[in-house]
């Protein structure tokens, strides 16, 4: 009796819930660009208007990161959160919608609630996050090599040394076998698991996050922007050395560091709206 009634209070919100939302008209590609318009011009109305218009796609994404030891509610309030943040940082000049924009912002907020919940001690946030990542690389290999990955591909897919991933992998729940019956269906884990071969919002917010770096790069000096595009992978993927650099710009290695520390301060102040995007 008392397990029921525990169900219960836990069941009953969660119907309430979906059935204040049910009926909320989406929106159509035109009105999100409209409502965008009227939020940058201070709109609270229509920011409520954009937001509750998409609460069920933060239903339909909290459903995918369901667990056993996190209510569906919890998942759905935290994603709320990021879409409350998308709303306000979505810009109708890029011209997509606002659903492959908002996707990323209400993942990174289910993602980092997820982090700091299922640990008995919290990991720092980027640690946490990194171990996302790595666990993420090491799916999308599996399904790339049909096979789990070596320690030094994930390395080299990430950027990373192979020493840091066995660190971090050591102090992160441990990696369950693809081929590793689940509990709940029938079949493997391999089966079940979401194939990240193609995310277009995060492909989306990696563009965005570029566009947004380059226009604070606009705000240096030109020799400070051209070292910071150098420095961090601008051209071709390839981050040069403060050598190489020099060389190129005809000033010493020494030189080039200290604009790069200049540049990096300046950044520091005037860009500090692109750590809402670093997650990864």
């Amino acid at each position: 009796m008392e397990h029921d009634m525990k169900e219960k209070k836990t069941i009953d919100p969660l119907k309430t819930y979906f059935n204040q939302i049910k009926d909320t008209p989406l929106l159509s590609f035109e009105e999100e660009l409209d409502l965008s318009k009227r939020i940058e011009n201070g709109d609270d109305e229509a920011r409520k208007q954009l937001i509750e218009a998409n609460l069920k796609l933060v239903v339909k994404i909290a459903k995918t990161f369901k667990t056993s030891d996190v209510a569906l509610l919890d998942l759905i309030q935290e994603g709320n959160l990021g879409l409350m943040k998308a709303a306000e940082k979505f810009d109708f000049r890029k011209r997509v919608r606002f659903s492959t924009y908002a996707s990323w912002w209400i993942k990174q907020s289910i993602v980092r609630a997820l982090s700091n919940k299922r640990r008995a001690i919290r990991l720092p946030h980027r640690k946490e996050e990194k171990i996302r990542k790595i666990n993420k690389t090491i799916n999308i290999l599996s399904q790339k090599y049909m096979r789990t990955p070596e320690i030094s591909e994930v390395a080299s897919e990430l950027g990373m040394t192979e020493k840091e991933i066995y660190n971090l992998l050591s102090v992160s729940s441990h990696i369950v076998s693809l081929d590793s019956e689940t509990n709940d269906v029938s079949g493997t884990l391999q089966e079940v698991l979401e194939d990240y071969s193609y995310d277009p919002d995060s492909e989306f917010m990696r563009k965005s996050l570029r566009e947004a770096t380059l226009k604070h790069l606009e705000n240096l000096k030109e020799k400070e922007r051209e070292i910071i595009k150098y420095r961090f992978s601008f051209y071709g993927g390839k981050r040069y050395t403060l050598k190489t650099i020099g060389a190129r710009m005809g000033i010493s290695p020494e030189t080039v560091r200290q604009i790069e520390m200049k540049a990096l301060s300046k950044l520091k102040e005037l860009a500090g709206d692109l750590k809402e995007y670093c997650i990864n």
